[in-house]
C-alpha cells in the first residue's frame, strides 16, 4: 500500500515537471520567434525607403548620401540685365530666325564671345549696336529689323543655352552668310580671318 502511493507521487510529480518543460520551450519559441519578425519588418521597411530615394540619392556602402550633383541646376555662365537680355534674343532672331536652334545658338555664341574679347565691346548691347562710322557691325541693326522681330521659342531656349554656358562656336567672333552678303564683304572675311565652319545658311570666322 505504501508503494502504490509512492508511486502514485512520483508519477504526478513526473507529470507536473513535464508540463512545466514543455510551457518554458513554448516560451522560449515565442521569444525567439519575435526578433525574426522584428528583423524581417526592419528589413522590409529599410527596402521601402531605399526604394523611394531611388532617382534623388544612392547610398554608399558606408551608409552615407551620395548626391547625384548632375541633377542640381547650374548658375548661368552670363548675368545679363533686362536690356542685354531683350537685345540678345532679338539680334539672334533677326540674324538667324530660319535657321536651327544650334543655327541661333551660334549666333548668340558670336555675340558673347565679342563680349568676352578685348578687341569689342564688354556689354550685348554695346555689341551689337557698335558701328564703324555708319557701318554697323549687324544688318538688322541697320535696316531696324532688330526691332520688328517676333521672338521664338526656338530663339529664347537657344539663347538659354548660351547664357548656360554651351558655347558650339569655337571661339568664333563673326560670321556671315556667302549667299546674302556682297561681294566686298565677303572678300574682306576671306582675306582677314580664318574660316571655321559652316553650319545652315552662316560660315564661321575667328
Amino acid at each position: 500500500m505504501y508503494k502504490k502511493a509512492l508511486g502514485i507521487i512520483v508519477l504526478v510529480h513526473m507529470l507536473f515537471l513535464a508540463g512545466y518543460v514543455c510551457v518554458a520551450v513554448a516560451g522560449d519559441n515565442m521569444h525567439l520567434g519575435e526578433p525574426m519578425i522584428s528583423t524581417t519588418l526592419d528589413r522590409a521597411l529599410v527596402a521601402d525607403e531605399s526604394s523611394s530615394a531611388m532617382g534623388v540619392a544612392d547610398r554608399a556602402a558606408s551608409g552615407q548620401r551620395v548626391v547625384d550633383y548632375g541633377t542640381l541646376e547650374k548658375p548661368p555662365a552670363y548675368e545679363l540685365g533686362e536690356e542685354d537680355y531683350d537685345i540678345l534674343l532679338r539680334i539672334v532672331e533677326a540674324e538667324a530666325g530660319g535657321e536651327d536652334e544650334d543655327g541661333k545658338l551660334l549666333v548668340a555664341n558670336v555675340v558673347l564671345n565679342r563680349m568676352n574679347s578685348e578687341a569689342f565691346p564688354n556689354t550685348v548691347k554695346e555689341v551689337v549696336m557698335q558701328r564703324s562710322g555708319r557701318v554697323t557691325q549687324f544688318s538688322p541693326v541697320a535696316s531696324g529689323r532688330i526691332w520688328r522681330v517676333k521672338v521664338s521659342q526656338e530663339t529664347i531656349d537657344a539663347v538659354q543655352r548660351a547664357i548656360q554656358g554651351e558655347d558650339i562656336s569655337q571661339g568664333a567672333l563673326y560670321f556671315a552668310s556667302r549667299r546674302y552678303a556682297d561681294s566686298d564683304s565677303m572678300r574682306w572675311f576671306d582675306r582677314r580671318l580664318t574660316f571655321l565652319f559652316k553650319h545652315g545658311g552662316h560660315e564661321f570666322f575667328f
